[in-house]
């Protein structure tokens, strides 16, 4: 092998390649590139892996049988998780287009991109919300005590109990804190009433809440400025796309887990460690009999893996046309849900240590959502000696699991912004419109700042992505395997994969997975409860505004799919149907050479233009050339006429011809 091949086929092997393939000119110079396989890969891993592995999971697990929830878990990972995330990554990988572009193959569904591009930005502007209240949390930890550790500050009520002693305990140094514990807790009166000093933190400094939704009160400048710093980093980190956030992920998809190891080599140390890890895995075995464990299992996975918001396909557009998506969908899944399992020992080691000392039940301290990352956690290492730096560390994992996810959130718009548009001017000015949709996201998440935010903020968390991602990801099946063909699809990754699907998600696809994610829109609906947040119930004219949030994005697809069919030619609505579901003639592969088999003939001018610019410049040379060959040997051609005819000229004068060889004179 020469030693260009051998470069170009270590280099394919880098990106992904699929082995055996034929190494070709895989870079998409003008839309971009993953520098290497490895970036795709940890930026889907942060992507999937959030907050909700951590405060969610967790409390999931315990509240449905413990070790026995991990049976439908799992189950419901292998027939739907894995399947929709392999489909959603060899979509976006074939067409190298984001959420909007890739509904070429079927423009009537176009609408069902621009839900997905709906519920990211729900999604994008509390999630960062919530990355922006951690970094509050991050700065206050840089100090000797932390505090929410004792109940003598302003922002306290008579009805606060520390876990910590005070009085005399309070000047007692931190390596004797775990000491004094039985002291502090012998203070503690009426278990029932009790309000911890991280709860009246949480509420009265950090939020000071107010008492109604509507009643937004004063920006919290903290916080805010905490959501300015937020934003900036993220827009930095996408500065140049995935050229700039592929580097980044390095650090910020790893270093959660060395948090995470520390955190729990921590914890499993500590008294009452056990008693947690229990509470946490013991099977309570007659739940797995209940629909309901199902029907949390089937959502945490659907959820967790990041299905339908329109990330997994922006991101895999940026894979080379022959990366192994497959192995991908397979590694980033298995890794998402093991990173839940982990976290859950984690908060529950801590949460056993917390209840020991106490002397009351898991169950009591125990808590998921906010409640757990901003209250129950933070309580708890307080008791650890050297509390600060627990802290510190626990919120630089928070921030760094909810980056990665915000991350692939911003990306999504703007590559869908970007590929919509398409001119050669919106690709050189990429960044510009990375730093408008920065900008317009800060500014819609100031009103979550507020002293109601808490409130706006649960009800967008509830709402905004619930239902409607659900309808999204069933109308992508259908359009993708029945609208499309399932065969025409299975060809598409075959040809790009270099081997066509494996059986089982050719049936998962079709059958299992849709019927998986119906029963999960059903059981959502049955157990559909109106929000509340402690013992505050949600006026009727909110739940109004969080139905018509998770409504507007599912709209997006009935009014989109309308107005294509007015658009589509035909005398009829069958044929103005028929022609609206077709593929677009600029459905495929986004670079010439991939465009084999049955696109070979719909190539053309405007699908030269998608090669790198350095192709684009060598074809033009070759045409040019052509068109001077062919001049020449026009101009020999009349040149050689010429001379025949001066040699076979007559004495008379006249010219001999094809025509009239013998003239009379």
């Amino acid at each position: 092998m020469s030693e260009s091949n051998t470069i170009a086929a270590s280099t394919a092997d880098q990106n992904g390649a699929v082995p055996g393939e034929p190494v070709k000119k895989d870079e998409n110079s003008r839309r971009g590139n993953w520098g290497n396989q490895i970036e795709f890969v940890l930026t889907s891993v942060g992507y999937a892996v959030g907050l909700g592995n951590v405060w969610r999971f967790p409390y999931l697990c315990y509240r449905n049988g413990g070790g026995a929830f991990m049976l439908p878990y799992f189950i419901m990972l292998v027939f739907c998780g894995i399947p929709l995330f392999f489909l959603e990554l060899s979509f976006g990988q074939f067409a190298s287009l984001g959420c909007l572009g890739v509904w070429k193959i079927s423009p009537m569904f176009k609408g069902v991109g621009y839900g997905m591009m709906v519920v990211s930005t729900y999604i994008g502007i509390y999630y960062n919300v919530v990355i922006c209240i951690a970094f509050y949390y991050f700065f206050m930890s840089m100090t000797n005590l932390l505090p929410w550790t004792y109940c003598n500050n302003p922002w306290n009520t008579p009805a606060c109990s520390g876990v910590v002693g005070s009085g005399s305990q309070l000047n007692s140094s931190l390596a004797n804190a775990t000491t004094t514990l039985v002291a502090g807790v012998s203070e503690i009166v009426n278990r029932s009433k009790r309000t911890s000093p991280s709860e009246e933190y949480w509420k009265h400094y950090v939020l000071n809440i107010s008492d109604d939704i509507g009643n937004f009160g004063e920006v919290r400048l903290p916080i805010l400025g905490c959501l300015a710093i937020s934003w900036v980093v993220v827009f930095l980190c996408l500065i140049r796309g995935v050229k700039s956030s592929g580097k980044v992920v390095y650090f910020t998809a790893t270093f959660p887990y060395v948090v995470l190891t520390i955190l729990f080599i921590r914890g499993i140390t500590l008294d009452g460690a056990i008693n947690g890890i229990k509470y946490y895995l013991t099977p309570q075995w007659q739940k797995v009999l209940d629909a309901k464990v199902w029907g949390d299992a089937a959502s945490q996975i659907f959820y967790s893996l990041g299905c339908a918001w329109g990330g997994l396909i922006t991101m895999a557009s940026y894979n080379k046309f022959h990366n192994n998506c497959f192995r991908d969908s397979i590694i980033i899944s298995i890794t998402n849900c093991a990173t839940s399992v982990y976290a859950g020992f984690v908060i529950f080691s801590i949460l056993g240590f917390m209840a020991h000392n106490l002397n009351v039940p898991v169950s009591e301290v125990a808590d998921h959502g906010p409640g757990l990352a901003f209250v129950a956690y933070p309580e708890a290492l307080t008791l650890l000696p050297i509390s600060p730096l627990w802290s510190l560390l626990f919120f630089f994992m928070l921030i760094l699991l909810g980056l990665g996810t915000q991350f692939c959130l911003l990306e999504t718009l703007v590559t869908a912004i970007v590929d919509e548009i398409g001119t050669d001017w919106i690709i050189r000015n990429k960044t510009v419109v990375t730093l408008s949709v920065a900008i317009v996201g800060f500014l819609l998440g100031v009103p979550l700042t507020t002293q109601a935010g808490i409130y706006w903020l649960l009800l967008m968390d509830n709402y905004a992505a619930s239902f409607s991602l659900v309808i999204i990801s069933c109308i992508m099946c259908i359009c993708v395997m029945h609208i499309y063909g399932h065969r025409n699809y299975f060809k598409d990754v075959e040809m790009m994969l270099g081997f066509p699907p494996p059986l089982f998600f050719k049936v998962c696809w079709r059958f299992i997975s849709p019927l998986i994610i119906s029963f999960i829109l059903i059981f959502t609906v049955i157990q559909y409860k109106p929000i509340t947040y402690n013992d505050y119930i949600y006026p009727g004219w909110s739940l109004a505004i969080g139905f018509s949030m998770a409504l507007s994005s599912v709209v997006c697809i009935p009014v989109y799919a309308l107005y294509k069919i007015s658009r589509s030619p035909g005398a009829t609505f069958r044929e103005r149907l028929k022609f609206a579901c077709q593929p677009h003639p600029k459905w495929g592969p986004a670079l010439q050479e991939h465009r084999t088999g049955r696109y070979a003939p719909m190539a053309s001018e405007e699908t030269v233009e998608v090669r790198p610019l350095k192709e684009r410049e060598e074809l033009k040379e070759e045409k040019i050339e052509k068109e001077e060959e062919t001049e020449k040997e026009r101009e020999n051609e009349k040149e050689r006429k010429d001379e025949i005819s001066l040699t076979i000229q007559g004495s008379n004068g006249s010219t001999n011809t094809h025509n009239n060889p013998n003239p009379s004179a």
